[in-house]
């Protein structure tokens, strides 16, 4: 099955998250029978880094956003373990410091964009400023209404750039996410996560899931998707999550980049080295 089909936000569709299924999983049953595939997907991915680690000249740009407990951090942790750390990071948009609200909203976006070669994971991202602000009424509607535009404009900038942009909204329903916020409780190595904004927040689903109905009608472009993945099982969101993104590189066009030396010379030498140290090592003796 194509996920990058069936999970896409055609540019200019109408979201409606109630209309989507948060339980789906398609033709699998279970995790043990999807683990395989899911493997096998990391592997693509982690292979494809390299050749977009060596190649040089393109970048990949992942951006996560969902309401609390929807398993960003799952994600990050589960499906780009396998990448090689020299060629990824992970940058996480919480409340601005000081300097970035000094600046315009992009400016802490466009600072961690992707260099050529790179894959960045953005868990929450420059969307938080027609989300949360808006949400939360932190600027007026005229002020928040124009970043739309504004934020397709910059990640046009980045696809011209190079970048390859793909942005996963992770879906669960309103039982699963008070489900999870129950494990946190009763499990002292998820305590660090409760926050008492969980609450406070959930208060506000639905003013949540309009802006992001929003934000997504008007932000998905051909060059820059968004896909609304079912969450609610996490094995499921892995496996979608990970299968889009290996597909996607695949279509990048990755290939090492050609031999700058000359082999023949390399050999050469490589041999006349080998054969001095084998000379050096029989007199030693």
């Amino acid at each position: 099955m194509s996920y990058r089909k069936k999970f896409i936000v055609e540019p200019g569709a109408k979201v409606r998250l109630s209309k989507i299924d948060a339980s789906y999983t398609g033709k699998h049953e279970s995790d043990k029978k999807a683990a395989p595939e899911i493997a096998k997907h990391v592997q693509r991915m982690d292979k494809l880094q390299y050749l977009l680690y060596a190649d040089g000249n393109q970048s990949l740009l992942v951006v996560l956003q969902a309401l609390d407990a929807a398993g960003k951090d799952g994600v990050i942790r589960h499906l780009f373990s396998g990448m090689n750390p020299q060629g990824t990071s992970v940058f996480g948009f919480k409340q601005p410091s000081k300097a970035e609200a000094d600046h315009d909203f992009l400016w802490r976006a466009h600072l961690r964009a992707p260099s050529k070669g790179e894959v960045v994971i953005f868990n929450r991202s420059h969307y938080e400023d027609v989300l949360v602000v808006r949400v939360h009424k932190l600027v007026e509607q005229a002020v928040w209404s124009k970043r739309y535009d504004l934020i397709n404009d910059f990640e046009k900038m980045l696809t011209q750039n190079g970048t390859t942009i793909l942005k996963f909204y992770l879906h669960i329903s309103p039982d699963e996410q008070l489900r999870r916020f129950g494990q946190r409780i009763e499990d002292p190595s998820r305590h660090w996560k409760i926050s008492e904004s969980d609450y406070t927040e959930r208060e506000l689903w639905p003013q949540y899931i309009e802006a992001y109905e929003d934000a997504m009608a008007l932000t998905s472009t051909k060059r820059a998707p968004w896909y609304v993945i079912p969450s609610n099982h996490k094995w499921f969101r892995n496996l979608a999550v990970s299968k889009i993104i290996a597909d996607t590189m695949d279509e990048m066009g990755l290939k090492l980049p050609p031999v700058h030396v000359d082999l023949a010379e390399t050999r050469r030498k490589f041999h006349a080295a080998g054969q001095k140290a084998a000379r050096g090592s029989a007199r030693k003796k």
